[in-house]
């Protein structure tokens, strides 16, 4: 077997935005170097200086190397029929695979990390990167942060696998396309890996440290996790290579992942989790009455809405909601404010306008229906419980609504009977209500009617 033994310095901009600066390859055939090519590359772009200051390579040195393009037909040339070998392989193959792909060239090769090779092979360090793990195995670096000096270490280094026992073995099954093993994170056991389930849940990327990185939600967690590690955005990327532990919580089902998904975020507050982190604006539905006694609904910020009996997360929600509110309860557009600004409404969609703004229907009457409007939107925030899948077959879910603010969730196994709140009490995991979970909660609500049990009503049942 031959093996291309590789390494790359690069500008240091994200993946897709990383340019390499320099480029050494080894062609091995697990004896002996049989081949090799070392270059500079003119980035075409300037050097950030800590960069530099890491690789000592600057803007002068590279100014008249070749660039990426004249070099391309000897990398070709060389890497053609080997496996592509380097120390966390991801990064040096996505690279030099993003910037050809760029020149119009396909480039595929078979790969082979040394850091996951490392770990099968010699366990229990406390350390892979290559300078370490050459302190651990008396392997002679030279040149750190320079390319051919990064990878004649890691050809001493692969040589020193091949030689270890049942290395022959182990590096067939990474290189079984089926073994996904190029695919994981150079940090991430595939034991680890193997053992998440296929089912709905939360999982949880750990780094080095057992820092929760980032939370994601899924109906199928493995699936989902294997999308990040193929995806190649820059963010993407960076989050997989600082990933060494993936844990997880069975959820059930879509709703109460989400809710899970959300509070974890929330409480450990992951570094590349983006969305539920910044404050949003929130917006409420409330009543006044005017000058000559019509009672008006309105929305607003919550903060100048007073005694707002429904909120929303944005102005469309609650205009959409106003909206429908206006239509089922014959009100008026213009004292709805769906319409500023006319002396008579003509809205577009809403024509159940009975003459309140006309002076053809009595106030009195027009204020009824209001109160009958606001009192159907109030009813909206009775205590109810949403019943979901469980975990298990044995067991089911439930997400208790009460006083329109969301208390929590839990699972209670089906034998066990729920005759009062004292009862969903001893199985709730509290949870706090925020702009977040009225969100998810809101959106479940609007498409399922079948699960959601008012409280009173279920007690009755039984």
């Amino acid at each position: 077997m031959l093996y291309t033994v590789i390494d790359i310095e690069t500008t240091g901009n994200g993946v897709k935005g990383n340019r390499i600066t320099e480029i050494a390859i080894f062609k091995y055939d697990g004896d002996t170097i049989i081949d090799e090519f070392t270059s500079l590359v003119n980035p075409e772009c300037d050097i950030p200086y800590f960069i530099t200051g890491l690789t000592g390579i600057d803007n002068d040195m590279v100014r008249n190397a070749p660039k990426l393009e004249e070099i391309t037909d000897k990398i070709l040339a060389i890497t053609k029929d080997t496996v592509f070998v380097a120390h966390n392989v991801n990064f040096d193959y996505n690279i030099i695979k993003n910037q050809l792909q760029e020149l119009g060239i396909a480039f595929s090769r078979k790969k082979l990390c040394t850091i996951r090779l490392s770990r099968k092979l010699v366990p229990g360090l406390h350390s892979y990167s290559l300078g370490k793990l050459c302190t651990s195995l008396d392997i002679p670096l030279t040149d750190r942060h320079r390319a051919r000096g990064d990878a004649h270490a890691t050809v001493l280094l692969l040589e020193r696998m091949l030689s270890t026992e049942g290395a022959e073995s182990v590096i067939q099954a990474f290189l079984n396309s089926r073994s996904q093993e190029a695919t994981l994170p150079p940090a991430l056991s595939k034991l680890n890996f193997d053992s998440l389930p296929t089912s709905s849940g939360v999982y949880y990327f750990k780094n080095s440290k057992k820092k929760i990185i980032y939370v994601g939600k899924a109906n199928n967690i493995k699936k989902r996790v294997l999308g990040h590690f193929y995806d190649k955005s820059s963010k993407e990327v960076v989050m997989c290579q600082e990933t060494a532990h993936i844990d997880f919580e069975l959820s059930g089902s879509e709703l109460l992942a989400l809710l899970m998904e959300s509070a974890a975020i929330k409480h450990y507050f992951p570094q590349y989790n983006r969305s539920q982190k910044k404050p949003t604006q929130q917006y409420g539905i409330f009543t006044y009455e005017d000058r000559n006694g019509i009672l008006h609904l309105a929305f607003n910020k919550l903060k100048q809405a007073p005694n707002a009996f429904v909120t929303f997360n944005n102005i469309t929600e609650s205009r959409a909601y106003l909206e429908q509110i206006c239509m089922d309860f014959s009100l008026c557009p213009k004292y709805c404010h769906l319409q500023e600004n006319v002396t008579v409404c003509s809205h577009y969609k809403i024509i159940t306008c009975e003459g309140i703004c006309r002076d053809k229907e009595p106030a009195e009457r027009y204020n009824k229906k209001v109160n009958a409007a606001v009192a159907h939107m109030v009813a909206k925030n009775d205590d109810i419980i949403i019943k979901e899948k469980g975990r298990s077959s044995e067991e089911e879910a439930f997400v208790l609504i009460k006083n329109g603010q969301y208390s929590g969730y839990g699972f209670i196994e089906k034998e066990n009977a729920i005759n009062s709140l004292e009862d969903i009490a001893a199985f709730l995991k509290p949870q706090k209500d925020n702009l977040d979970t009225q969100r998810i909660l809101k959106s479940y609500l609007s498409r399922n009617t079948m699960n959601v049990i008012p409280i009173m009503e279920l007690f009755e049942s039984h």
